[in-house]
């Protein structure tokens, strides 16, 4: 284990964070105090798909699993950071195609799309890359677990309420994660992503806590 470096990707999850349009933000209050109650504790109220946090086939799809079947092994694995902060509006399949062969090796795959540096601003909602349908469809056919973003979502939030990227990758048992930071950082290097979800029964989705374990 020595010489390992653990690289954290996940976001706080703090009241004034940038949730989706239409979701309410983290309340986090004060339930007992030392002073009154003499311990400390916290009443959280958020959304399941709050901060760095995992869809699952449930979020769309009425048979579709829920995050807690999963065995605990299913959320650690090989991955791989694309940067794609290049990519104007679409990340087409031609941009895929180069990495073929480390994408078939891999079993989490996370794009860097520059947008992690806008958190905070009105400017992460909008203009970052998404997945073309192609492209979606192909890396549907790969043997991945997940695809992760550093963006809100892995569809356009404005313009398109029908989320094809989602429908596509969710469809085919391709987990999404959304909200990573730092993929700045993993970009050209070898990683072991661990990204278990809140076990929460019947989750459609959940926060994660995404760590990426790199090899000196």
């Amino acid at each position: 284990m020595f010489g390992l470096r653990i690289i954290d990707l996940t976001h706080a999850v703090a009241p004034d964070m940038p949730v989706y349009p239409g979701t309410e933000p983290p309340r986090i209050a004060e339930a007992c105090t030392l002073e009154k109650d003499g311990f400390k504790e916290t009443l959280l109220t958020l959304y399941s798909h709050t901060g760095t946090h995992m869809d699952s086939p449930a979020h769309l799809f009425s048979l579709g699993k829920t995050l807690d079947v999963y065995d605990p092994g299913y959320f650690y694995g090989r991955a791989l950071a694309l940067d794609v902060s290049g990519c104007k509006r679409n990340i087409e399949k031609k941009d895929l195609l180069p990495h073929e062969a480390r994408i078939k090796k891999a079993a989490f795959l996370l794009f860097y799309t520059g947008w992690e540096k806008l958190w905070g601003t009105q400017g992460y909602f909008s203009g970052f890359p998404v997945l073309s349908q192609e492209a979606a469809r192909w890396l549907a056919q790969q043997n991945l677990k997940a695809v992760g973003v550093d963006a809100i979502s892995v569809d356009p939030v404005e313009g398109v309420s029908s989320l094809p990227v989602h429908r596509t990758l969710l469809g085919n048992e391709i987990l999404i994660i959304e909200n990573l930071v730092n993929l700045h950082l993993l970009i050209g290097r070898e990683f072991i992503l661990c990204c278990p979800p809140l076990k929460i029964a019947g989750a459609d989705g959940a926060p994660v806590r995404a760590l990426a374990v790199v090899h000196p």
